[in-house]
């Protein structure tokens, strides 16, 4: 057994020297066809180091330590429900308990509470994995056609009136052309957004964690010509209102003139308000509803995982091959 306090002391600095080397790689037998270990990418290890940053904050609120805890705590760990619903599906809990596994494996720790607590549950006890919602292209449509209108420009009393409404348009048009996450939308920096229109009428998105959800990753998100139709009005009375009416800060969809970033909730309402409109079920609809819709248009349009995980700045490749979905409904009412 390896000596466990540095792991007790500060368990995540421990893990953070240990992702990176070929002791991690193999516990998981990452070898390639000629048995040579795969290398770790750096996006693959910021997701394990923050998965195990996520278990470990659990562990220490229990007033256990890593090598404390039992498989009886760990399955409680991965069984959590927040408001009635799973807080990790089966996947994801399971992945934590193999990700734990391998810890306990390296420490030469037995037996292994992480492998007793995949034993003890089978995966038949975590709750189960709930299928994406996704939009037909009708109901996208409609969904398009329901967004914020502009208010007659005969009511308009002072400059700028109503931008707030372009800005929600074009914000929502961008989250469903782009497959952003509302946090990547919210977060989305006028740097960000590419200076060159392409030949078909797109333009390139370089979305980074600045400003976004920690766990989001670099990638280049292309935003086709149906989308930059919408943005680029935008932006360009954005620019407007930075001249003559002091619009502050670098968001490219602030919450008010000050450059406020808007919150997740914010957006949220306004998208269920947009489901709401187009006669869709609102029970599910949601930011996310609109990425899983442009990512099962991308896989039926012949994306490989490995093409749609660099488009959705996934960290894994399995998460995008891991998308599955079922029809949102239209409102029943």
């Amino acid at each position: 057994m390896k000596n466990l306090t540095p792991w007790d002391a500060d368990p995540v600095k421990g893990f953070k020297e240990f992702v990176v080397t070929d002791a991690f790689s193999k516990t998981a037998q990452r070898l390639r066809a000629d048995g040579t270990l795969k290398a770790m990418s750096k996006e693959s290890a910021k997701t394990y180091v923050f998965m195990f940053a996520n278990a470990v904050a659990w562990i220490t609120e229990q007033g256990k330590t890593l090598t404390t805890v039992t498989a009886g705590d760990l399955v409680r760990f991965v069984s959590r429900v927040d408001g009635g619903k799973p807080v990790l599906n089966s996947k994801i809990g399971y992945r934590y308990l193999r990700l734990l596994e391998r810890c306990y494996q390296h420490l030469g720790i037995t037996p292994n509470p992480a492998k007793q607590a995949i034993l003890a549950t089978d995966r038949a006890e975590l709750p189960k994995d709930d299928p994406g919602r996704a939009l037909s292209p009708e109901q996208l449509q409609r969904f398009f056609d329901a967004l914020p209108a502009e208010p007659p420009r005969g009511k308009r009393v002072v400059p700028f009136s109503g931008w707030n409404h372009r800005r929600d348009r074009a914000m929502q048009v961008v989250i469903a052309r782009a497959g952003l996450t509302v946090s990547e939308a919210i977060g989305l920096l006028l740097h960000e957004v590419g200076n060159q229109v392409a030949l078909d009428g797109s333009i390139d998105l370089t979305i980074t964690p600045e400003e976004k959800h920690e766990t989001s990753y670099e990638h280049i998100a292309p935003l086709p010509r149906e989308g930059v139709v919408e943005l680029l009005p935008w932006m360009d009375e954005r620019r407007r209102m930075v001249k003559e009416v002091a619009m502050k800060g670098d968001f490219v969809f602030p919450a008010n003139l000050e450059g406020a970033k808007m919150t997740k909730k914010t957006v949220y309402k306004q998208i269920k308000a947009t489901f709401a409109r187009a006669g869709l079920d609102t029970s599910r609809a949601g930011g996310r509803t609109l990425r899983n819709t442009f990512a099962k248009a991308q896989l039926d349009a012949g994306a490989r995982p490995d093409e749609l995980k660099d488009v959705l700045g996934l960290a894994l490749e399995r998460s995008a091959a891991d998308y599955k979905f079922t029809r949102i409904k239209d409102d029943p009412k």
